[in-house]
């Protein structure tokens, strides 16, 4: 039992017994550095039931608490807040229970629970990988892994945008400008050469237009003129009237950019249970768009299109397949949604994770399976992300101005090799171990910099900034976590050995850093509930911070008992775990030394 659940149910006993009132829930919060105390009860909230001053409610409750609860010792009431002094016997006795427990914090599955299948990714097959493909790959991996360790069962996948007019546009360039070039005699990636043609479309595209503007079409006109964009509007109705010519093409350097794909998710350390693909995907969505027709979900237009009527709800209508009886997004996200449940008939719900200028269409998504009828569709949630600036400006794919993810991460590997040779922090290492430390330097700054903001939030991503070995930062963190493994080599000692309460005299930094420990539990079922890794970040960037104050104030190798000494050992070990597995929610790797 946890001490807030200890106390919880004596305060409660306490009011009845002092007040005849019955309260319900309790609040806690750690107690101010300022103050003496382990934990505090704030009684503000408990003037709605239990009337009187605030000073001597928690007076009575204290002295209650004291005279009956073996864990209480002491006590102080500021105004409304209760602060506890907790005997040091209960943090002994919770820490041996945790002290051999390299999976402390992560729950097990219940049988009986639903999985959640988790989205991210979801490139178009027209483009490499970004930037802002990075922060939602990170996102969604990192949110799939905390959720297992909250002790959900979890799907990872992605849906790959492999139709549209975006895809022939690349489609068109490569045919026009190409002369048959491949990955192989270019020795680039395929989702790179894919990209440079979906560049050199839009550069076409606009010479065009102006050529078309200086004859004396409006700039309208000239838009719709162009024959480089007709090429691609007859190639996707090529497309999907299943032309052999041009869905060879089509399989061939979509096969490409999948190659290229699979490289950068191997780089980045995500992968996925599950791949879907649009061009599969979008014809189950007609299937239930002619169901939903039938049982009224759906009603159809003069001009032959079909829509939602969402105005009862506050949205409009929504369209679901046009007029030509071609599908939209919407109706690919119907028949994905459906598809994957019965795929795995055990899933419960979903995370969508994608930026935040989709938020309305997600809106739309799930009320309409919602009026589909399907019961799963009130546990549908969208992880929505903002975006990710750099100092030079916003990105644009069509003008190749993007971040490449794979240029990005040789990019984080370099910077931090640059900013360790200064400090000298690996003398001794060979060239292969420099190299290998590097990336694992560079990719854990970059994850940390990324996952340590809150997802709604919009960042500012400045690459030396982030490879910064003080403060708030992935390096700081793993530098730590070596410091600690260069401890316990020196240490020598046998850690799995317990010590009673009574042969332990606890610092106070000790306990301070035991009381850290104890939240990561918390933390993790905080943080899958709000799917949020930045609480995951920011916990252990507190615990790194306790620790190093504890590492500062008291000896642990030098310690004056060796039962001092091996109470200090096995700290620090416990907190290299939870560094360990915090950062393995957050797919970043920690180096045994740095």
């Amino acid at each position: 039992m946890s001490l807030q659940d200890i106390l919880s149910k004596h305060i409660i006993e306490a009011v009845k017994t002092v007040y005849k009132q019955d309260l319900v829930s309790i609040e806690f919060q750690a107690t101010r550095k300022e103050f003496v105390g382990d934990i505090t009860v704030v009684i503000f909230p408990m003037l709605r039931i239990v009337k009187g001053n605030p000073v001597q409610i928690g007076e009575s409750i204290g002295q209650y608490l004291v005279d009956n609860v073996n864990e209480v010792t002491g006590f102080n009431v500021i105004k409304g807040f209760l602060n506890l002094e907790i005997i040091d016997a209960f943090y002994v006795d919770f820490f041996n229970k945790i002290v051999t427990d390299t999976r402390y914090g992560f729950a097990t599955p219940k049988p009986e629970d639903k999985a959640v299948l988790v989205e991210y990714s979801s490139p178009n097959t027209n483009k490499p990988l970004h930037l802002g493909h990075v922060r939602n790959n990170l996102l969604g991996y990192s949110v799939a892994e905390i959720l297992k360790a909250s002790g959900k069962k979890v799907y990872k996948t992605q849906i790959i945008n492999d139709r549209g007019i975006h895809i022939c546009k690349s489609m068109v360039a490569w045919k026009l400008f190409g002369n048959n070039e491949t990955p192989e005699s270019t020795e680039l990636k395929g989702d790179k050469l894919v990209g440079n043609y979906y560049v050199k479309f839009d550069q076409e595209y606009k010479k065009e237009i102006q050529d078309l503007i200086d004859q004396g079409q409006t700039e309208e006109e000239a838009k719709k003129n162009t024959t480089i964009l007709k090429s691609a509007q007859d190639m996707l109705l090529k497309w999907e009237a299943g032309d052999e010519e041009t869905v060879s093409l089509w399989n061939k350097m979509n096969a490409w950019v999948y190659d290229g794909f699979d490289t950068t998710y191997k780089n980045l350390g995500v992968d996925f249970d599950k791949l879907y693909y649009e061009s599969e995907t979008y014809l189950l969505g007609k299937e239930f768009v002619t169901e939903g027709l039938k049982t009224g979900v759906f009603f159809k237009k003069e001009d032959g299109s079909v829509w939602c009527d969402l105005t009862d709800e506050g949205l409009d209508e929504k369209i679901v397949l046009r007029s030509d009886g071609t599908a939209v997004y919407m109706t690919q996200d119907i028949g994905t949604a459906i598809q994957r449940v019965k795929d795995f008939p055990d899933v419960g719900g979903m995370v969508y994770t994608v930026g935040n200028e989709q938020e309305y269409h997600f809106k739309v998504l799930f009320l309409i399976i919602k009026k589909l009828g399907f019961d799963w569709a009130k546990n549908l949630y969208h992880l929505s992300y903002g975006m990710v600036d750099l100092p030079s400006g916003k990105m644009k794919s069509r003008e190749g101005t993007v971040v490449d993810a794979d240029d990005l991460i040789d990019e984080m590997a370099s910077t931090a090799g640059e900013i360790s040779q200064d400090l000298g922090k690996l003398d001794g290492y060979s060239d292969d171990e420099k190299q290998e430390l590097y990336k694992v330097i560079g990719l854990g700054a970059l994850k940390y910099y990324i996952l340590k903001v809150d997802p709604k939030k919009r960042i500012l991503f400045d690459p030396k900034e982030s490879i910064d070995f003080q403060g708030n930062t992935g390096p700081f963190i793993q530098y730590t976590y070596a410091r600690i493994q260069s401890i316990l080599r020196k240490a020598n000692v046998d850690t799995t050995v317990l010590l009673n309460a009574e042969d332990v005299s606890m610092h106070e930094k000790e306990k301070e850093l035991i009381k850290q420990i104890q939240l990561f539990e918390e933390v993790i079922q905080n943080a899958a509930s709000n799917f949020s890794p930045a609480l995951i970040a920011n916990y252990t960037y507190d615990l790194v911070k306790e620790f190093n104050s504890f590492y500062q104030n008291v000896s642990i190798l030098g310690a004056d008992t060796d039962n001092e000494k091996l109470f200090r050992i096995q700290l620090s070990k416990v907190v290299a775990n939870i560094i360990k597995n915090a950062f393995g929610l957050l797919g970043i790797q920690v180096p045994e030394r740095m």
